[in-house]
Parts: structure tokens; C-alpha cells; sequence
């Protein structure tokens, strides 16, 4: 039985788990992740959705997604809904949507706030970029 069937919450698949976390987020903050999850799977729709990084503190875990590694794991915190690259510092961010993180030599993320707009366009072409850098990366092992 793969991953995916399995669940890691009784009989949920990742998405399904990930469909869950979307609505809990509640407020302004559960509309905001639908619309960048929307955005990520359209962006390369061989993309997949995992659910990490379970603990107490945070049971129903962190949404993630993964092509040949992580392109991006979602956060909702307290004022934002953050989206964060871990190779972010080697992405070309042509749309400058990255607002956070920015220190980091790895890293880098973007917060979306109550209100903001979503540069659908620059964020699927970030998300198209980290996929591509994860693929070349693969290709070097």
C-alpha cells in the first residue's frame, strides 16, 4: 500500500490531510493556503503533497510539496500564511515575491498577509524554477 493510500491520520490521504489543515486555518488564512496550494499543483502538476514534521505541538503536521525533493512546505502562522523554499537563495524570484527569510543562505519564504495579493504567475513560475533546480540536483547524485 503506497504513501499515499495509507494515510498517516486513520484512512486520509496526504491530500485529503492537507484538505483538512486548509480548514482549520479558518479566517481570511484557510481561503489564502487553498489559493497557493491551487497555484502549486497547476504549476507543475507532477508535483506531490506530503504531510511532515507531526508533534505535539502541531498534530495534524505541515503541508508539503515535493518533486525529486522539497520545492516548498506551507506554515500558517499567527498574522501570515508563509510559504517557504528551502533552496530558495538559489532561485532568480524574477516577480521579487520573496519577502522573508532573506538573511538565509539557503532559505528563503514569503509571507502572505490578511489582504495581500497573490502574484499567481511569479509564485507558479517559482515553484516551476525549484522543481527544475531539485530535478538538476537529482541528475548530479
Amino acid at each position: 500500500m503506497n504513501r499515499e493510500a495509507a494515510g498517516s491520520q486513520g484512512d486520509l490521504t496526504e491530500s485529503e490531510q492537507i484538505d483538512a489543515i486548509v480548514a482549520q486555518a479558518g479566517g481570511w488564512k484557510g481561503p489564502t493556503l487553498a489559493l497557493l496550494r491551487d497555484c502549486i499543483r497547476l504549476a507543475d502538476p507532477g508535483i506531490q503533497e506530503e504531510v511532515k514534521w507531526r508533534k505535539p505541538s502541531r498534530p495534524t503536521g505541515v503541508p508539503v510539496w515535493s518533486r525529486d525533493g522539497i520545492v516548498c512546505v506551507a506554515d500558517v502562522l499567527k498574522s501570515a500564511v508563509r510559504l517557504t523554499f528551502p533552496k530558495g537563495a538559489w532561485l532568480e524570484d524574477p516577480g521579487g515575491i520573496f519577502n522573508t527569510r532573506m538573511d538565509s543562505r539557503t532559505v528563503r519564504a514569503v509571507d502572505f498577509r490578511e489582504g495581500d495579493e497573490v502574484n499567481e504567475p511569479a509564485l507558479a513560475a517559482l515553484v516551476r524554477e525549484a522543481v527544475t533546480l531539485n530535478a538538476q540536483s537529482r541528475k548530479k547524485r
